[in-house]
Protein backbone atom coordinates (compact mmCIF):
# COMPACT_ATOMS: atom_id res chain seq x y z
CA UNK A 1 0.00 0.00 0.00
CA UNK A 2 1.32 3.43 -0.83
CA UNK A 3 0.51 6.76 0.68
CA UNK A 4 0.83 10.18 -0.94
CA UNK A 5 4.62 10.24 -0.59
CA UNK A 6 4.93 7.01 -2.58
CA UNK A 7 6.85 5.05 0.07
CA UNK A 8 5.97 1.45 0.83
CA UNK A 9 4.65 0.46 4.23
CA UNK A 10 6.83 -2.04 6.08
CA UNK A 11 6.98 -4.95 6.35
CA UNK A 12 6.77 -5.78 2.68
CA UNK A 13 5.55 -9.22 1.66
CA UNK A 14 8.02 -11.55 0.00
CA UNK A 15 8.55 -11.16 -3.73
CA UNK A 16 6.28 -13.47 -5.74
CA UNK A 17 7.94 -16.61 -6.96
CA UNK A 18 8.39 -17.25 -10.66
CA UNK A 19 7.25 -20.86 -10.20
CA UNK A 20 3.84 -19.90 -8.86
CA UNK A 21 2.71 -20.69 -5.32
CA UNK A 22 1.43 -17.12 -5.09
CA UNK A 23 -2.13 -18.14 -4.27
CA UNK A 24 -2.93 -18.06 -0.57
CA UNK A 25 -6.54 -19.27 -0.52
CA UNK A 26 -9.73 -19.57 -2.53
CA UNK A 27 -13.43 -19.50 -1.71
CA UNK A 28 -16.44 -20.55 -3.79
CA UNK A 29 -19.84 -19.34 -2.56
CA UNK A 30 -23.28 -19.95 -4.00
CA UNK A 31 -25.82 -17.13 -4.37
CA UNK A 32 -27.11 -17.74 -0.83
CA UNK A 33 -23.72 -17.27 0.80
CA UNK A 34 -23.05 -20.96 1.42
CA UNK A 35 -19.36 -21.76 1.11
CA UNK A 36 -19.13 -24.63 -1.37
CA UNK A 37 -15.34 -24.81 -1.38
CA UNK A 38 -12.47 -23.42 0.63
CA UNK A 39 -8.87 -24.22 -0.33
CA UNK A 40 -5.57 -23.06 1.15
CA UNK A 41 -2.18 -23.24 -0.48
CA UNK A 42 0.05 -20.73 1.21
CA UNK A 43 -1.68 -19.24 4.27
CA UNK A 44 0.77 -19.00 7.16
CA UNK A 45 -1.58 -17.48 9.76
CA UNK A 46 -5.00 -18.76 10.84
CA UNK A 47 -6.91 -16.19 12.88
CA UNK A 48 -10.53 -17.39 12.78
CA UNK A 49 -12.33 -20.68 12.72
CA UNK A 50 -13.52 -21.73 9.26
CA UNK A 51 -17.18 -20.78 9.72
CA UNK A 52 -16.31 -17.27 10.97
CA UNK A 53 -13.82 -16.86 8.14
CA UNK A 54 -16.44 -17.78 5.51
CA UNK A 55 -19.06 -15.44 6.99
CA UNK A 56 -16.55 -12.60 7.15
CA UNK A 57 -15.49 -13.09 3.52
CA UNK A 58 -19.04 -13.28 2.21
CA UNK A 59 -19.99 -10.18 4.24
CA UNK A 60 -17.00 -8.31 2.85
CA UNK A 61 -18.01 -9.14 -0.71
CA UNK A 62 -21.63 -8.21 -0.10
CA UNK A 63 -20.57 -4.85 1.36
CA UNK A 64 -18.05 -4.08 -1.40
CA UNK A 65 -20.55 -4.91 -4.15
CA UNK A 66 -23.17 -2.74 -2.49
CA UNK A 67 -20.73 0.13 -1.98
CA UNK A 68 -19.42 0.07 -5.56
CA UNK A 69 -22.99 0.08 -6.89
CA UNK A 70 -23.91 3.00 -4.63
CA UNK A 71 -20.84 5.02 -5.71
CA UNK A 72 -21.30 4.34 -9.46
CA UNK A 73 -21.10 7.79 -11.10
CA UNK A 74 -22.83 6.58 -14.28
CA UNK A 75 -26.05 5.22 -12.76
CA UNK A 76 -28.74 7.60 -11.47
CA UNK A 77 -30.73 4.80 -9.80
CA UNK A 78 -28.46 3.89 -6.93
CA UNK A 79 -30.94 2.02 -4.75
CA UNK A 80 -30.38 1.53 -1.05
CA UNK A 81 -27.02 0.66 0.41
CA UNK A 82 -27.04 -2.99 1.46
CA UNK A 83 -29.77 -4.14 -0.92
CA UNK A 84 -28.54 -7.15 -2.92
CA UNK A 85 -28.01 -6.62 -6.64
CA UNK A 86 -28.52 -9.12 -9.39
CA UNK A 87 -25.44 -10.47 -11.11
CA UNK A 88 -24.32 -8.07 -13.86
CA UNK A 89 -26.39 -5.23 -12.45
CA UNK A 90 -24.70 -1.90 -11.79
CA UNK A 91 -21.02 -1.25 -11.24
CA UNK A 92 -18.84 -4.32 -10.77
CA UNK A 93 -15.93 -4.93 -8.44
CA UNK A 94 -13.00 -7.13 -9.57
CA UNK A 95 -10.22 -6.85 -7.00
CA UNK A 96 -8.53 -4.88 -4.29
CA UNK A 97 -4.97 -4.91 -2.98
CA UNK A 98 -3.37 -4.33 0.41
CA UNK A 99 0.30 -4.39 1.33
CA UNK A 100 0.09 -8.11 2.20
CA UNK A 101 -2.45 -9.64 -0.23
CA UNK A 102 -4.64 -9.12 -3.29
CA UNK A 103 -8.26 -10.29 -3.37
CA UNK A 104 -9.70 -11.06 -6.81
CA UNK A 105 -13.41 -11.68 -7.31
CA UNK A 106 -15.69 -13.04 -10.03
CA UNK A 107 -19.43 -13.68 -9.97
CA UNK A 108 -21.08 -15.91 -12.55
CA UNK A 109 -24.55 -15.23 -14.00
CA UNK A 110 -25.87 -18.06 -11.80
CA UNK A 111 -24.60 -16.33 -8.65
CA UNK A 112 -21.50 -18.47 -8.02
CA UNK A 113 -18.83 -16.29 -6.44
CA UNK A 114 -15.16 -17.19 -6.76
CA UNK A 115 -12.64 -15.38 -4.57
CA UNK A 116 -8.90 -15.88 -4.96
CA UNK A 117 -6.51 -14.34 -2.44
CA UNK A 118 -2.95 -14.03 -3.75
CA UNK A 119 0.34 -12.23 -3.34
CA UNK A 120 -0.18 -8.45 -3.69
CA UNK A 121 2.06 -8.19 -6.76
CA UNK A 122 0.02 -10.74 -8.71
CA UNK A 123 -1.41 -9.22 -11.90
CA UNK A 124 -4.98 -9.12 -13.20
CA UNK A 125 -6.64 -12.48 -12.49
CA UNK A 126 -9.97 -12.07 -14.30
CA UNK A 127 -9.01 -14.61 -16.98
CA UNK A 128 -7.69 -16.99 -14.31
CA UNK A 129 -10.98 -16.77 -12.42
CA UNK A 130 -12.89 -17.51 -15.63
CA UNK A 131 -10.68 -20.55 -16.17
CA UNK A 132 -11.35 -21.73 -12.60
CA UNK A 133 -15.07 -21.24 -13.18
CA UNK A 134 -14.81 -23.38 -16.33
CA UNK A 135 -13.10 -26.10 -14.27
CA UNK A 136 -16.01 -25.83 -11.82
CA UNK A 137 -18.55 -26.26 -14.63
CA UNK A 138 -16.71 -29.19 -16.22
CA UNK A 139 -15.88 -31.19 -13.10
CA UNK A 140 -18.60 -30.20 -10.64
CA UNK A 141 -21.74 -28.94 -12.37
CA UNK A 142 -21.65 -31.58 -15.11
CA UNK A 143 -21.04 -34.35 -12.58
CA UNK A 144 -24.32 -36.31 -12.22
CA UNK A 145 -23.41 -37.22 -8.62
CA UNK A 146 -23.12 -33.58 -7.52
CA UNK A 147 -26.13 -32.05 -5.78
CA UNK A 148 -26.23 -28.25 -6.29
CA UNK A 149 -25.69 -26.26 -3.11
CA UNK A 150 -23.63 -28.95 -1.38
CA UNK A 151 -19.90 -28.70 -0.64
CA UNK A 152 -17.66 -29.58 -3.58
CA UNK A 153 -15.96 -32.95 -3.06
CA UNK A 154 -14.62 -33.71 -6.53
CA UNK A 155 -11.06 -35.04 -6.49
CA UNK A 156 -10.70 -34.36 -10.21
CA UNK A 157 -11.72 -30.71 -9.70
CA UNK A 158 -9.38 -30.31 -6.70
CA UNK A 159 -6.44 -31.84 -8.58
CA UNK A 160 -7.02 -29.69 -11.67
CA UNK A 161 -7.45 -26.60 -9.49
CA UNK A 162 -4.23 -27.29 -7.58
CA UNK A 163 -2.29 -27.78 -10.81
CA UNK A 164 -3.64 -24.56 -12.32
CA UNK A 165 -3.16 -22.44 -9.21
CA UNK A 166 0.53 -23.40 -9.10
CA UNK A 167 0.96 -21.69 -12.49
CA UNK A 168 -0.41 -18.32 -11.34
CA UNK A 169 2.51 -15.91 -11.07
Amino acid sequence: MQFFGGSEISPSPPVPTASGNNAYMMYVFNRNGVCLLYREWNRPLHTLNAQQDHKLMFGLLFSLKSLTAKMDPTNAEKGNLGVPQLSGQGCSFHSFRTNTYKLSFMESPSGIKIILVTHPRTGDLRESLKYIYNLYVEYVVKNPLYAPGTPIRSELFNTSLDQYVRTIA
